[in-house]
């Protein structure tokens, strides 16, 4: 007869005996299913191990590609401040010029409306109202110094006569000069004092003025150059301010080579020394100087009546 272990429990409820080869068979039985959910489990937690790192190099890959791009951008936002501040040095530069060339500007502008007589209607005004104000008025005076006869027209020794009576040199009587004389070497270039168109350009017989130039201007005004070597303009032809028109000589009635030159205003003949000494720097001058003329008539005219920024 074979042996058998044999295990009995006892409970309240009574005993129980189990044989020692089942007892064997059910813990290998549990050892075989505790080892299949093992191996399952063990295997699962395996893929999902794997998944878990494939995820985690991919997030680590994709953080890495951001690093890289913040990276960059990095860079890129160092250098934009880097160029930015080049930009800010530049600007303060500049500025700090354009402050220095504001200053200078203000300063010749004062300086032009000075000499413009505006020097007293520029304070309550913006800097772009006294400058186009300034312009206006200097474009006016400069008509106007275009326009009517200023300045000498030739560059002289000295005047031998002035306006008005004198013994006269050849005649030997008291005779109205109605210019000025100036001396002055043969072939000493005269020059026209305003624009105009020349009236005459010849010899006149029987006026004792021999070769003689007359230019007509603006505003009814007319000079005449007289006594002249050689006459270099045309009849009809237009002459601008400063134009060479003529060389001085001793011809007609002349004692001595000179210039007689004078001003005439609808042909009456005026004293040329205000004209002459008239310029941008005495602009008012002459039309307090010389009342022959009704200079008041001449603010009605263009472009005279173009008025500045009020």
């Amino acid at each position: 007869m074979r042996r058998k272990l044999v295990l009995t429990l006892t409970t309240t409820r009574g005993s129980r005996q189990i044989f020692l080869h089942q007892l064997l068979a059910w813990l290998l039985l549990i050892f075989l299913l505790l080892s299949a959910a093992s191996f399952f489990v063990s295997n699962w937690l395996l893929v999902k191990t794997q998944d878990d790192l494939v995820s985690l190099e991919r997030n680590h890959e994709a953080l890495n590609e951001q690093y890289q791009l913040l990276l960059g951008t990095q860079r890129l936002y160092i250098s934009e401040l880097g160029d930015l501040g080049e930009s800010l040095n530049s600007l303060s530069s500049e500025y700090a010029k354009l402050k220095e060339e504001n200053a200078l500007m203000g300063s010749s502008l004062s300086d032009l409306e000075s000499r413009l007589g505006l020097s007293d209607r520029g304070s309550a005004q913006t800097l772009e109202q006294r400058i186009e104000l300034a312009q206006v008025a200097a474009r006016q005076r400069l008509f106007m110094l275009h326009s009517i006869p200023n300045g000498v027209p030739i560059e002289a020794e000295q005047i031998n006569d002035s306006y008005g009576m004198r013994m006269h040199p050849i005649l030997k009587r008291r005779k109205m000069h109605n210019g000025m004389d100036f001396k002055a070497d043969r072939g000493t270039p005269v020059y026209a004092t305003a624009d105009g168109v020349v009236e005459y350009a010849g010899y006149r017989k029987g006026s004792g003025f021999g070769n003689l130039v007359v230019l007509q201007h603006n505003f009814g005004f007319k000079t005449y150059y007289a006594h002249l070597q050689k006459v270099l303009v045309k009849s009809g032809t237009f002459v601008s301010k400063g134009q060479k028109i003529a060389l001085s000589g001793n011809s007609g009635r002349s004692t001595g080579a000179h210039l007689h030159y004078e001003v005439r205003h609808l042909y009456r003949p005026l004293n040329p020394k205000p004209f002459m000494q008239w310029g941008l720097e005495n602009f008012d001058l002459l039309f307090t100087d010389v009342e022959d003329i009704p200079w008041e008539s001449l603010s009605a005219m263009y472009p005279l009546n173009q008025a500045g920024p009020q």
